[in-house]
């Protein structure tokens, strides 16, 4: 190779060595935080609403510190709700982590499968953070709106719901059998969501 020949391509070789390499672009897939409620009926998703931001991050923060997995549900009544977390007493009720303010929305109601937060008769009607319920009652209960909070949706194991509904009670609505519950936050995407049969606005 001669001498010019050698000067014309080392410059080209620089600039060979020295190309930016093209960055591979990945869009993340967007995901939705569901609660997920395992028993030994089977287990139940259910949508988080983001109007009520406080309860769904209480609901999560305890999730995801597994609160709920040494409790049961341990109020049943049959066309009305199921209920479980601490005791539905008032040293139960005691011993919430915390109270959380009410946010109450016209839009979200009492319907069939509507999780909501219990309390107790205090006047602020701040809901405990360590009880929950589901309204099993199929026409819903429309006399507990604007008086206790809903902060989800049932929209995959309604006939789970309806099975713990109706399982054998005491005389104070307490099943004979323990119904304990696995409490989890998973992370899904639109097309899961779909292909689990949910159905809503995003």
């Amino acid at each position: 190779m001669t001498i010019n020949k050698l000067l014309i391509l080392l410059p080209l070789l620089a600039l060979a060595c020295t190309a930016p390499k093209k960055e591979t672009s990945t869009t993340e897939v967007k995901t939705y935080p569901i609660g997920q409620i395992s028993t030994p009926q089977g287990e139940m998703l259910f949508w988080l609403h983001d109007e009520t931001p406080g309860h769904k991050a209480s609901f999560i923060q305890l999730a995801q510190e597994h609160y709920w997995d040494t409790l049961t549900f341990n109020r049943v009544i049959e066309n009305f709700v199921i209920q479980g977390g601490c005791p539905d007493t008032p040293e139960g009720f005691s011993d919430s982590p915390y109270l959380l303010k009410p946010e109450f929305h016209d839009n979200i109601r009492h319907i069939y499968g509507a999780v909501g937060a219990g309390r107790d008769d205090n006047p602020g009607k701040l809901s405990a953070g360590c009880q929950l319920y589901i309204v099993q009652n199929k026409d819903g209960l429309p006399r507990l709106d604007g008086d206790y909070m809903i902060f989800g949706q049932v929209f995959k194991g309604l006939d789970v719901l309806d099975a713990i509904a109706q399982v054998e009670t005491d005389s104070l609505d307490q099943p004979l059998n323990n119904v304990p519950m696995e409490v989890r936050v998973l992370k899904m995407t639109a097309e899961e969501l779909t292909a689990a049969g949910y159905v809503g606005k995003e």
